[in-house]
């Protein structure tokens, strides 16, 4: 008899919710012209875009005008981060970020030093944690940017951008933050974040992969990663994808509805309670305990190796890091920047749940880990 298998890997990617679905279908077989065309078969394609970039704008609390879209959340971190600089390299090529970064934030902030950049990474507490006086003690003259993520992708802790936010308007400093893993589990209003650039990526928020947006500030000076024709306000050449597009916008006016999220945290809390009477000592957690995700649970198996545990239990599918460098067995950077020894981290396993996770599926992955573990 075949294992259930047992999805919690949604910090990874999250299944298409069926409204997404619906709304790229049209796409793929009827309406196949070109939004920038104005005749017939062009304007339901437009039409469509515009649609889409209205469903972006209203979860996030900004206006149409100021998102566009892209090819995922790596896009929009680079054209974030190079748009910026190309844009304010007169001024100063001084950029700040954190240690915790994805790679899409600090392989281009390594791409841009070679340009002349200067980059301060920021270090973290044993949460995963900032100190936004370490921002405000690392700005100077030349500083053009700021970029910290919302939440981390690994542990989940949760950074504090508000705090952030008001010491980089004081300084009249930009300010990015990579939003991919908080979209849909917890509030993401650009005004009460105090953001100028927020980075979307759709398939961490039940849309299709390959799409993603950037919100852009009204009066945000950015230079364009791709050139062309005018496409996107002049921001992005290259003809939109609608049929992306059509899946990402519904699967955030999904998501502005769904509402149960206290649901997944209660599940999640559950689960990481009885992992704790089951193991005890012998089971520690990664990330801050309360600033966390509510659907993201990383945790050390003391003494043992995750990649293991994991390997033994194939019908499960969680993570021993983030997935886009899951498959290495060095230690995560995020988990070495948060000073846990190589040892340790060698034992650590990331669940993230989501909508669809049960309590009788937990059940079933407790029953597994005992059996594996012990």
């Amino acid at each position: 008899m075949t294992a259930k298998q047992i999805y919690l890997d949604y910090n990874a990617s999250t299944p298409i919710a069926p409204e997404a679905a619906a709304a790229m279908r049209p796409f793929l077989t009827e309406h196949y012209g070109n939004p920038s065309s104005l005749h017939w078969a062009g304007i339901p394609a437009r039409k469509a875009v515009e649609t889409a970039r209205a469903q972006v704008a209203r979860l996030l609390g900004s206006d149409p005008s100021e998102i566009i879209f892209t090819s995922g959340g790596t896009e929009a971190n680079n054209h974030a981060l190079k748009g910026v600089f190309f844009a304010r390299r007169g001024k100063g090529g001084h950029i700040i970020t954190s240690a915790v970064e994805h790679p899409s934030i600090l392989n281009p902030c390594h791409f841009l030093e070679k340009l002349g950049a200067t980059v301060t990474v920021l270090p973290v507490d044993r949460f995963g944690r900032i100190d936004p006086e370490d921002v405000r003690r690392s700005i100077s003259s030349e500083t053009i940017l700021v970029s910290i993520m919302h939440a981390n992708n690994e542990v989940g802790t949760i950074q504090p951008l508000q705090e952030i936010s008001a010491i980089t308007r004081e300084a009249g400093i930009l300010f990015h933050t990579d939003a991919a893993q908080s979209i849909g589990k917890i509030s993401v209003n650009v005004t009460e974040l105090g953001v100028d650039l927020l980075s979307v990526a759709g398939h961490k928020l039940h849309g299709p992969k390959g799409v993603g947006a950037l919100y852009i500030r009204k009066g945000t000076e950015l230079v364009p990663l791709l050139h062309g024709a005018g496409h996107e306000q002049g921001r992005r050449a290259g003809t939109e994808n609608v049929l992306l597009a059509a899946g990402l916008g519904a699967a955030c006016s999904v998501t502005e509805k769904w509402t149960v999220m206290h649901g997944v945290q209660t599940l999640c809390d559950r689960f990481w309670g009885r992992l704790q009477e089951i193991f005890g000592k012998g089971v520690t957690l990664n990330g801050h305990p309360t600033q966390r995700l509510p659907n993201t649970l990383n945790v050390t198996f003391v003494g043992r190796s995750g990649s293991d545990i994991l390997k033994h239990m194939p019908s499960v599918a969680a993570s021993t890091g983030s997935a886009c460098h899951s498959g290495s067995a060095a230690l995560s950077p995020v988990l070495a920047a948060m000073g846990i020894a190589p040892e340790v981290g060698a034992g650590a396993v990331r669940f993230s749940l989501g909508r669809y996770t049960t309590w009788e599926e937990l059940e079933i992955v407790l029953d597994l880990l005992n059996s594996t573990v012990s």
